[in-house]
């Protein structure tokens, strides 16, 4: 499986109309959040593919379209935040949003509110066990792991929590967004364990080896 991975800006390789000759042949696209909607349905539309994407810390306002219309979600995506997925038999699990700066913002978390957010998923990671023999592969994060590419400003530090959830389920990859880093030198892949930690920024294809299966699922 190829993977177009998204974050935080509009970029001019995927908005413009060299989109298909530069990313045609992925297999599947994924959003980390901070993306304007009709970014994502420009994505949707013009590679035929599915798209599924996590709020940013800057997101979950409506948001006005060119036409005047007012919508909630990109149209033709599917929202996985605080949710699981099954797409080509990859499982992917959705936790948006930063780590809380702001009294009473929209999309930011608590260390406590993002372990609550996992804690209420656990039901569907176990029954995702029982029937595909493990727990998750893909983890879509806006923000990064507590110590893994976070910055140590109050807005940018990761969460501790998805350090408890590499560690217990072993997802094979976990995507995130966030911080953004210009540096040729900055270190955006990181291995711990069994989990490949990748930051996206803006624009990131990867190749994961899908399991054996096909199907579609979304719970």
């Amino acid at each position: 499986m190829k993977i177009l991975a998204l974050s935080d800006i509009v970029d001019e390789r995927v908005y413009s109309e060299n989109l298909i000759r530069n990313y045609g042949d992925v297999d599947l696209v994924v959003g980390c959040g901070d993306l304007p909607y009709y970014y994502l349905e420009y994505v949707v539309t013009m590679l035929n593919r599915p798209v599924l994407y996590v709020y940013g810390n800057h997101d979950g306002k409506p948001q006005v379209l060119a036409d005047g219309r007012v919508v909630y979600e990109a149209e033709g995506c599917s929202l996985i935040d605080s949710r699981t997925t099954r797409e080509s038999n990859v499982l992917f699990m959705g936790l948006g949003g930063s780590i809380r700066y702001q009294p009473q913002a929209l999309q930011q978390y608590t260390e406590g509110q993002m372990r609550a957010r996992v804690r209420r998923m656990l039901p569907r990671l176990y029954l995702n066990r029982v029937r595909y023999g493990r727990y998750i592969d893909v983890v879509v994060a806006h923000s990064p792991p507590f110590g893994i590419h976070d910055g140590d400003d109050p807005a940018h530090i990761g969460f501790k929590t998805f350090l408890s959830l590499m560690d217990r389920f072993k997802p094979r990859l976990l995507l995130h967004g966030h911080i953004h880093e210009w540096r040729r030198d900055q270190v955006t892949r990181t291995s711990v364990g069994g989990t490949k930690v990748i930051g996206v920024f803006p624009v990131t294809v990867i190749e994961f080896d899908a399991p054996v299966g096909t199907g579609s699922e979304l719970g």
